[in-house]
């Protein structure tokens, strides 16, 4: 590169922000060589420069030079009062983003003492079920300070109102509040399944939630479309790219239609990767997934503010990779994965805990796994110049290979009318089924190694400490439920339900007004979809 472009790209790139006092006051390696901002290859791979259109190695000029990606470990078990003491721990050992998980009654829509939450309560998460939960979750926690992600999605409005009645209790305005709720429930009807209402029904919620916070809580990611979620169920690379902007596209597209200006909420939208164990395919993987969406954005719907052609995204390592024998191994494939997502440019990252193929992470494990991602910001040098990898053949054959395979995919998805008409013909789980057939093939007849399991297997049963949750911890969610339910005012709650119910029959209303009046009542989680049930049905997927 020419002397005269390399001092241009150092007084450009100069960090925004000052130094943090943990990190070196200088760019150089541990042999004090200065490591420049940017290298710009002229041989292959993309010219353009970080923070630019199509934003293929980026989405800030700076990247992590200015500012690091937000730690966000994701946690949550058993009742509010224990979830809220993780989150404190968390927060203290470095941690600065919280990540909510949450039980499975309250991702579906049920109370702990209802018949379909036996069993169930703070099992895979924390249990919520009204705003006496809520309160407990973040007693301590001034939400000003922190920003939150919700991984929640069928009752996703439910949650984000229960978040903001905690906020006006806690005397914080709602412009004020940071955070994301992710709010993708079409991935949930391809697989997942904590689905609760039809299709268009639950995009209407998606869309209500949009216009809703474009006006009142303008800091919040409305959506965080996942494509976690059908990797873990076994899509290919490509595949959970095209699947994850399918699903983007028509959230955007039903946004649209419901006559919402598409600046007004696309800079709001964020997105949810996995990232797995081949370091360059999953690089490549962000970087080609940032670049079609710049594409989708400025060409597809003619958003005008660049804002709207950025792809921000959460990452998580992949808990479908890691493994109950052998668990220490996990450690060095969540490093390998972490370490693709920031050589990615993602703006979160959650390093999965060593014992999770066993259990919800302990303590320890959950530290370690903290720990780990402050390795790599402070000790491995990754962050000290702009996407590392630029100009590396491989890499960037990569990046282009995905974006074309990932592009066929969506036409195809298009052609049967979009991402819901296709997950009715029942396309994108078929595929994800083919993918995850043919990977476990591959496992079984030792074409692909996994160590541990069919090749280097240990002699020796590992011992590992397996957080135990508390058996009484259902019982205690039960007692409180009911508590709530003898000391509100049952008047208010029934008002509030009705009022509900009549905004839920008019597409015309914004659902998230008395959203927030219900909550305030005090009205569970249960009662609030059992009235949003009565208007919208349920779900039963196709057989």
């Amino acid at each position: 590169m020419p002397d005269d472009h390399q001092r241009w790209s150092d007084e450009i790139y100069r960090p925004a922000v000052k130094r943090t006092p943990e990190r070196r006051s200088e760019f150089l390696t541990e042999s004090d060589l200065t490591i420049h901002p940017v290298y710009n290859p002229h041989t292959v791979g993309s010219s353009e420069l970080p923070g630019e259109y199509p934003f293929t190695r980026g989405i800030q000029p700076s990247m992590y030079r200015g500012r690091l990606w937000t730690m966000r470990q994701y946690a949550g078990f058993s009742t509010p009062e224990e979830s809220n003491a993780r989150y404190r721990y968390l927060m203290s050992q470095g941690q600065n983003g919280l990540s909510i998980a949450f039980d499975l009654p309250t991702q579906t829509g049920y109370d702990p003492d209802h018949e379909m939450a036996r069993s169930e309560v703070g099992k895979v998460g924390v249990s919520i079920a009204s705003l006496a939960d809520m309160e407990a979750l973040f007693d301590g926690i001034p939400l000003d300070k922190v920003t939150t992600s919700m991984t929640i999605n069928s009752t996703a409005p439910i949650l984000l109102a229960l978040y903001l009645a905690v906020a006006r209790k806690q005397g914080v305005s709602f412009d004020k509040l940071g955070g994301t709720t992710q709010n993708d429930v079409l991935k949930e009807y391809i697989a997942r399944g904590t689905y609760i209402f039809p299709p268009a029904p639950s995009l209407r919620l998606t869309t209500d939630m949009f216009a809703f916070c474009a006006e009142y809580v303008p800091q919040w990611n409305t959506i965080s479309v996942s494509g976690y979620h059908m990797r873990e169920a076994g899509s290919t690379a490509p595949q959970e790219i095209a699947f994850t902007l399918a699903n983007g596209i028509a959230y955007v597209q039903a946004a649209v239609d419901a006559g919402l200006d598409v600046d007004s909420f696309a800079g709001r939208i964020s997105f949810f990767f996995a990232s797995h164990n081949n370091l360059f395919e999953e690089a490549a993987k962000f970087r080609a997934a940032r670049r079609m969406w710049a594409k989708i954005m400025r060409d597809r719907f003619h958003a005008k503010d660049p804002r709207s052609w950025m792809l921000r995204f959460h990452t998580q390592t992949a808990g479908v990779t890691l493994q109950a024998q052998q668990p220490d191994i996990n450690v060095v494939r969540t490093t390998i994965q972490g370490l693709a997502a920031v050589l990615g440019g993602t703006q979160s990252l959650h390093v999965n805990s060593k014992d999770e193929a066993l259990g919800l992470p302990t303590e320890d494990s959950a530290t370690l796994a903290l720990r780990t991602q402050q390795v790599l910001a402070s000790e491995s040098g990754v962050t000290e110049t702009v996407d590392p990898l630029a100009g590396s053949y491989y890499v960037e054959n990569l990046t282009n290979e995905l974006e074309n395979l990932a592009n066929e995919l969506i036409a195809s998805i298009d052609a049967m009318g979009g991402a819901s008409a296709a997950i009715e013909h029942g396309f994108q789980q078929q595929q994800i089924e083919n993918s995850a057939y043919r990977h476990l093939g591959l496992v079984e007849s030792n074409e692909r190694i996994i160590v541990g399991v069919n090749a280097n297997v240990s002699p020796k049963e590992s011992t590992v400490d397996v957080l135990r949750l508390d058996p009484d911890a259902e019982r205690r969610q039960v007692e409180r439920i009911q508590r709530v339910r003898a000391i509100r005012d049952t008047a208010a709650v029934d008002r509030t339900l009705s009022h509900l119910a009549v905004a839920a029959a008019d597409t015309d209303v914004n659902t998230m007004p008395a959203l927030l009046a219900c909550v305030e009542a005090y009205a569970t989680i249960g009662e609030i979809c059992d009235t949003l049930r009565d208007a919208f049905g349920t779900y039963r997927p196709p057989t």
